[in-house]
């Protein structure tokens, strides 16, 4: 997981803000040459991932006399707050990398620039209209270019897997969400019959249960946001009908009736579930893509470990699934929109995107990168995560005003109370629904 919502003190979040308003000038620093000096704030973080990002930075300021590039380090679990602080005070960086559940606040407060006059034709063409989507609001302005993306796969013990016999999912032929729940059955081992397994046959992470529950409802069917045509307008409602609620329900029902999940997983982040993966606990794990590196890293000797894909569901069209693609975006402040936007497509060319994609363990979003052999091996499960892009779409929080204070003060709670079985189905969807449109009504005023 690259980004989740901020937790940082108020003192820590200012003093890091600080720090950024320190490094970045809005490209104030030209010379009396006419060079122009520009702010670029990453939020790479793992070491390869940094060394690729510093590595183009580099390679940009050899080939590029008039317009040279400043490496700013950020971070994600401070991002949002960090760039909040820089922007209202007139100090923001000129090219930002985000995600783009972040750029929504961002985009409708006027702080990031609309792309649509900058890019080349190139840009827009490199990547598919799908994931174009996921930056474009406020009325068809563009505010990034998305140029990583992270599916949700299954990593399950390739022993286990085999040994039982199942049909082995392929992303051509991906299980139904059905025939995942027999699977699991077939790979849970509770000797006693005390309803302790030994072993479940998968185990769901839910620590920040709102945004996978959202993504996941895409392979059923459901949205959960939509939009609905008022006498005011277009506006984004929050819906909780069978087919929103399918997973959910698939989860608590794994849990607490089927026993084929650990009820200790629901408070585990992704990281929390490999100890148990690896001993045997779990046959399965519903992860991020990016967690393929921890296994790698962390696996035991002679541990065999397999990519799975996604489930799906029954209906034509349900193969597929939301993603928070990461962005880099202009500053609306910045006095050299053209030069920065130049930066953003020469980072997001395709080949680029591969060198990127690499660093992090994700994927890129252009199409030829997708083919580049080096996101395209079996080892560590690449190829099953490109062969599945083509069934990813915008997470339907995207551009949704309101959707942080939902997802904070009502979704998480709620969603948390029904999956340890605190609640039913009709308490959580009120929860969702009533309260959730409250909210949206108020920012869609």
């Amino acid at each position: 997981m690259r980004r989740s919502t901020p937790t940082a003190r108020p003192a820590v979040a200012a003093l890091l803000a600080c720090t950024l308003l320190a490094s970045c000038g809005g490209g104030d620093g030209d010379d009396a040459a006419g060079t122009v000096t520009l702010d670029y704030y990453s939020l790479a973080w793992q070491k390869e991932s940094v060394a690729a990002n510093k590595k183009l930075v580099a390679q940009w300021n050899r080939t590029h006399k008039k317009v040279k590039v400043r490496y700013v380090q950020g971070a994600w679990e401070s991002v949002h707050d960090q760039l909040l602080t820089s922007f209202e005070g007139g100090e923001a960086p000129d090219i930002i990398h985000d995600d783009a559940s972040d750029l929504t606040d961002f985009a409708y407060g006027g702080y990031l620039a609309d792309l649509r006059p900058y890019l080349p034709k190139a840009t827009r063409a490199a990547i598919p209209r799908p994931s174009w989507e996921s930056v474009t609001m406020n009325g068809g302005r563009v505010y990034g270019v998305p140029f990583l993306q992270e599916p949700r796969v299954i990593i399950a013990n390739r022993k286990l897997l085999e040994r039982s016999g199942v049909r082995i999912p392929t992303a051509a032929k991906p299980w139904t969400w059905r025939e995942f729940e027999r699977v699991a059955e077939k790979l849970t081992r509770d000797k006693d019959h005390n309803g302790r397994p030994e072993r479940y046959g998968t185990v769901w992470t839910m620590k920040e249960p709102v945004k996978q529950t959202v993504n996941l409802a895409l392979s059923t069917g459901g949205k959960v946001f939509t939009k609905e045509r008022t006498d005011e307008g277009t506006k984004n409602v929050v819906r909780f009908a069978a087919r929103d609620s399918a997973i959910s329900r698939l989860i608590r029902r794994q849990v607490e009736e089927d026993r084929t999940a650990p009820r200790s997983g629901l408070g585990m982040g992704g990281s929390d579930a490999l100890p148990g993966f690896f001993a045997g606990r779990y046959a399965m794990a519903p992860l991020n893509f990016s967690y393929r590196q921890q296994v790698q890293q962390q696996a035991p000797d002679g541990f065999e470990w397999t990519v799975l894909p996604l489930p799906r569901g029954e209906r034509p069209g349900e193969n597929v699934q939301g993603v928070v693609p990461q962005t880099l975006s202009v500053a609306q402040e910045s006095r050299h929109k053209r030069a920065a936007a130049d930066f953003v497509a020469y980072m997001t060319t395709p080949e680029h995107q591969v060198e990127l994609a690499k660093g992090d363990w994700l994927l890129p979003t252009a199409t030829e990168a997708l083919k580049d052999p080096a996101v395209n091996r079996r080892e560590n499960g690449w190829n099953t995560g490109a062969r599945t892009a083509g069934t990813l779409r915008p997470s339907p929080t995207l551009g949704v005003r309101g959707y942080a204070e939902w997802s904070d003060k009502v979704a998480t709670p709620a969603f948390q109370r029904y999956y340890n079985g605190d609640t039913d189905l009709g308490t959580l969807r009120d929860s969702l629904v009533d309260d959730g449109n409250l909210i949206l009504n108020r920012y869609q005023r």
